[in-house]
């Protein structure tokens, strides 16, 4: 790695994100938390994958006694739920640490959440902040700037029976529909 090369790392507070958002507020309340975190993982992958980021989406264990788990989702997105009793700030925040005191620094780490107190303790490490309407708001445009390269077609193209098939199949069944046999 280059000297100049720098990896930037997102962590995500999950329930900070799914109290915030309205899309995923309204998928909470209609089909419950576990729809909402599916919700923010899938968003997270896909804006990961585009912004290259090595993205940490950190959930609290909630009330639930287990011992912490990290899922990798994608080579950009893990998800880590944390240990019973240890929040995604505390989480968060040790991670800033651990590579804020490494003997290289060529990381950026950048922190979406929207808590106050959460915020000047990330900064405090070097690490960047943004808030939940932030991240949601990246996450818009960049949806939005993918949506104009797509090439467009003038005209929808055509499906049709035939155009599925091989030449040879093509042949016989033109054959079969005018008649001749062989």
């Amino acid at each position: 790695m280059d000297q100049g090369d720098c990896i930037a790392k997102l962590l995500v507070d999950g329930y900070n994100m799914i109290g915030a958002w309205p899309l995923l507020v309204q998928k909470k309340q209609q089909e419950g938390f576990e729809a909402a975190r599916r919700e923010l993982i899938e968003i997270l992958a896909n804006y990961s994958a585009r912004k290259g980021l090595d993205t940490h989406l950190v959930f609290d264990a909630h009330g639930v006694p287990s011992p912490s788990v990290q899922e990798v989702v994608t080579d950009r997105l893990s998800v880590h739920y944390t240990d019973f009793g240890q929040t995604a700030d505390t989480y968060i925040e040790k991670v800033c640490a651990r590579l804020m005191h490494q003997s290289r620094r060529n990381h950026r780490i950048i922190v979406a959440t929207s808590d106050r107190v959460h915020q000047l303790t990330v900064t405090g490490y070097g690490a960047e902040w943004m808030s939940a309407r932030q991240l949601e708001s990246d996450i818009h445009l960049i949806h939005q700037q993918s949506l104009r390269r797509r090439p467009r077609r003038s005209q929808p193209a055509r499906r049709s029976l035939m155009s599925g098939l091989d030449q040879e199949a093509q042949e016989k069944l033109m054959r079969l529909r005018f008649g001749h046999r062989g």
